[in-house]
């Protein structure tokens, strides 16, 4: 088979990657299939350039002292003003500074937290041919299970599956939901919004605002819960389970599983989000990051796989997504001043959405589309 260097990489001339990505998606069964089928080597179109892959710059766990994902601990906010006041300070130093920060003692029970995790893996390991009744690259419906949904536009497939439902503003039908994790996920939305609706308080008072500023623009108006499910991989060196990306939404809240392999780009050094029990992760995305014009920052992240063990997350994002929509955001008024100009265009979330669809995990931002 030809093959020519390009970028650094090797290519095969008449390597058609078009049909084999379709006939990866033609199957059905997802990064899943091929783990089941037993395959030993991963299919090319799996594969990702090497300056993507590096850990050159990994920051291990074991290297980490007071460089960490930052962990805030909402155990009396209710009750006591002055703790309320201090978690705020944290919130505030942890969206601009880190862009991601763990939460304990958020009011969402760690029964609950793993019915989930169960849930999601239930789905994932019924037969294929009951999981495929719910596949389609279809985002317009409540229900969508795919392997990465950027397959045909990404750079490299990540070697991952997903179900993502849309929970809010519309609940769907409970009937199109799967019913071996159904009652969990409308369980578990339910509490998500409401740690959500809190979250955006305090976003807000760090922001110098009113408590109900974020949620007087819906920023909390639309609930997406992702199901991922990142299998063992026999060449894990070679791949990865998201590629490099910032998160298109207002707020981002994961559940991941004991099993580690998020990382977050922190002062250019790729830094482990070690699995915390009880603990949700809580990011900041693109257009928080637009509202509050720069002062919190939606930071790029990736996972990683591993060779020996599958790995489970719920990632819960807060944003309208596909939903048709007139309202536009742009930099609050409040925050601009005469030194703080604005450094983005309006948008509405429907465009901000299909522009990072179209590009797809491991491209450039999305917000540099939007700079003035």
């Amino acid at each position: 088979m030809a093959s020519t260097i390009i970028n650094g990489e090797p290519k095969e001339t008449n390597y058609d990657r078009a049909s084999e990505l379709k006939a990866f998606d033609d199957t059905k069964a997802g990064v899943m299939g091929l783990v089941n089928d037993g395959i030993s080597t991963i299919p090319r179109i799996f594969i990702h350039p090497s300056h993507t892959l590096s850990n050159s710059s990994l920051i291990s766990n074991a290297e980490v002292t007071t460089n960490s994902i930052p962990i805030v601990d909402f155990n009396g906010i209710e009750k006591d003003p002055n703790l309320r006041k201090r978690i705020i300070e944290e919130i505030q130093d942890a969206s601009e500074n880190w862009g991601f920060f763990q939460v304990i003692n958020h009011g969402i029970s760690i029964h609950l937290l793993e019915e989930m995790l169960d849930g999601v893996r239930r789905f994932y390991e019924q037969d294929t041919e009951v999981k495929k009744q719910y596949y389609t690259r279809n985002l317009n419906k409540n229900m969508v299970y795919n392997s990465n949904f950027d397959l045909h536009t990404g750079q490299a497939a990540n070697w991952r599956d997903s179900f993502l439902v849309r929970m809010a503003p519309h609940s769907p039908n409970p009937d199109e939901l799967p019913a071996v994790c159904r009652e969990v996920v409308m369980e578990f939305s339910k509490e998500v919004m409401k740690l959500g609706s809190l979250l955006f308080e305090l976003l807000s008072e760090g922001l110098g605002l009113k408590p109900s500023h974020l949620n007087d623009m819906y920023c909390g108006e639309g609930l997406a819960v992702a199901g991922h499910y990142y299998p063992s991989c026999p060449q894990p060196e070679l791949t990865l389970g998201a590629a490099k990306h910032a998160d298109d939404d207002f707020l981002t809240i994961l559940l991941q599983d004991q099993i580690g392999g998020l990382q977050v780009l922190h002062e250019n050094q790729w830094l482990d989000v070690p699995p915390t029990p009880g603990a949700l992760v809580v990011n900041i995305g693109d257009l928080l990051q637009l509202i509050s014009n720069d002062k919190f920052k939606s930071i790029e992240h990736r996972v990683i796989v591993n060779r020996a063990i599958s790995r489970i997350s719920v990632a819960c994002f807060f944003s309208t997504h596909l939903l048709p929509s007139t309202r536009k955001y742009g930099p609050i008024k409040e925050l601009l001043s005469e030194d703080n100009p604005p450094r983005y265009r309006e948008t509405t979330v429907h465009e901000y959405f299909t522009n990072f669809y179209k590009e797809g995990l491991g491209a450039e931002s999305t917000l540099e589309h939007f700079k003035l």
